[in-house]
């Protein structure tokens, strides 16, 4: 078995241009993993703590120089000489080091870097491909893999399109009884058709933070309306080859006690919202509807998985963020049928993984997700594959951040082939 012989950390960009955190981690055999740490722009209360050193003269208070002083000073000492096969221990050790609830006091972006540079280099170390060694943290059988099923976000608005229009993320998604590749032709076929649609209503082709388009738009329904004349332009039809999901990012919407939206002159509580959405559902047939009401508004949550979960996946991202016992909570209230996973929002992999644990045992599907603010490590593709996820979000089929993690899906899919 090898041990950790060497942990270094650096400071380098994400896609945004914002610092973030990248570990190396060597092994006494030599095997060597590296991992740099995503961040979000949408996030939610009760997510990990993303650490920042707030020096307003460096980076505008973005720099993560605590975070490589906390791996050089108090995590390194602590893994250096440990057995690199031992994930749940080495993870749990750096979460006791921490010692807060929301690893505050060291940042879940300093764990998170190098609970996944451990699982990279004892991978390398047993020669077996990374997703081949999450599943065995998961349990789960490592001989049957699948890729999941692609949603791509090729409508940014919300914080990631710059405030064009309320909801945050507007997705087409294949059919899962698709071939990976044949799923991802049609995402980026659409793609550029979107481009085309957009630039024949003479609106400009802003991009957004996920890649996908951002144009100024006068309602969230004319966005879904450029999707569905894209769909079309691209040769495909809406509700058989491809189908609509939203990413509303509801709390970002709420003001006060009502939410605010494009579509309506006057601001909406919960319940005439649900009816907005029910309206949609009827008009489109939507796949999914992430994050419809605000991360602590429980009751409305149990309502519309209710009224829309037997045909539309309710996905819980800020209602959970990947918390076991956040979603633990829902499973009990029946407040989601879909759960977002995201490792950053929690702070190590073993934690990531538990959360899919009880997903599984709860009958709740499983997202992948990325990062708004994103680096070109694919770790996101194999651990989607590795805890067999039904779904992935990467953002569009564009910009080398999201490209990275596509293309290592189609990579696992050759190995698998």
């Amino acid at each position: 078995m090898a041990k950790i012989k060497k942990i270094i950390a650096r400071e380098i960009l994400d896609s945004r241009g914002y610092p973030t955190v990248e570990s190396i981690v060597e092994l006494s055999d030599s095997a060597i993993g590296v991992s740099s740490v995503p961040s979000g722009l949408s996030v939610g209360r009760h997510e990990a703590t993303e650490l920042r050193d707030n020096d307003p003269k460096r980076y505008l208070g973005r720099g993560v120089l605590k975070c490589l002083e906390n791996i050089l000073n108090v995590l390194a000492p602590r893994l250096i000489g440990k057995e690199a096969s031992l994930q749940k221990q080495l993870d749990e050790e750096m979460i006791a080091a921490d010692s807060t609830p929301d690893k505050t006091k060291l940042g879940a972006n300093s764990i998170l870097s190098l609970s996944c540079a451990i699982a990279k280099a004892q991978a390398l170390s047993q020669k077996i491909p990374l997703y081949q060694y999450i599943a065995t943290l998961l349990g789960a059988n490592t001989h049957e893999f699948n890729i999941p099923t692609p949603m791509f976000n090729i409508l940014n608005g919300g914080k990631h399109g710059g405030g064009n229009i309320d909801f945050q993320e507007f997705m087409v998604v294949p059919p899962k009884a698709n071939a990976y590749s044949k799923n991802l032709k049609t995402g980026v076929e659409i793609y550029y058709a979107l481009k085309e649609v957009i630039q024949n209503r003479s609106a400009v082709p802003l991009v957004g933070d996920e890649g996908g388009y951002a144009p100024l738009l006068y309602a969230n329904s004319d966005a879904l309306k450029l999707l569905e004349d894209a769909v079309g332009k691209a040769g495909y039809k809406l509700g058989l080859d491809v189908f609509f999901s939203l990413d509303i990012a509801a709390s970002d919407i709420k003001k006060g006690s009502a939410y605010k939206i494009k579509d309506k002159p006057v601001a909406l509580d919960a319940n005439d919202l649900l009816d907005f959405y029910i309206s949609l559902n009827e008009q489109y047939h939507l796949l999914s509807l992430e994050d419809p009401f605000s991360e602590d508004d429980w009751d409305h949550w149990k309502n519309i998985t209710a009224q829309l979960g037997k045909d539309t996946l309710i996905v819980a991202d800020d209602l959970i963020s990947t918390n076991k016992n956040r979603l633990q909570k829902a499973i009990e209230n029946k407040a989601c049928n879909a759960v977002v996973i995201k490792p950053n929002q929690v702070g190590t992999i073993t934690e990531a993984v538990d959360t899919v644990k009880a997903a599984n045992s709860g009958g709740i599907k499983v997202v992948v997700s990325h990062r708004s603010g994103e680096t070109n490590d694919d770790f996101i593709a194999d651990f989607a594959v590795g805890v067999n996820a039904d779904y992935v979000k990467f953002g569009a089929p564009a910009r080398g951040e999201r490209v990275a993690k596509y293309n290592r899906l189609l990579e696992i899919e050759h190995e698998l082939s």
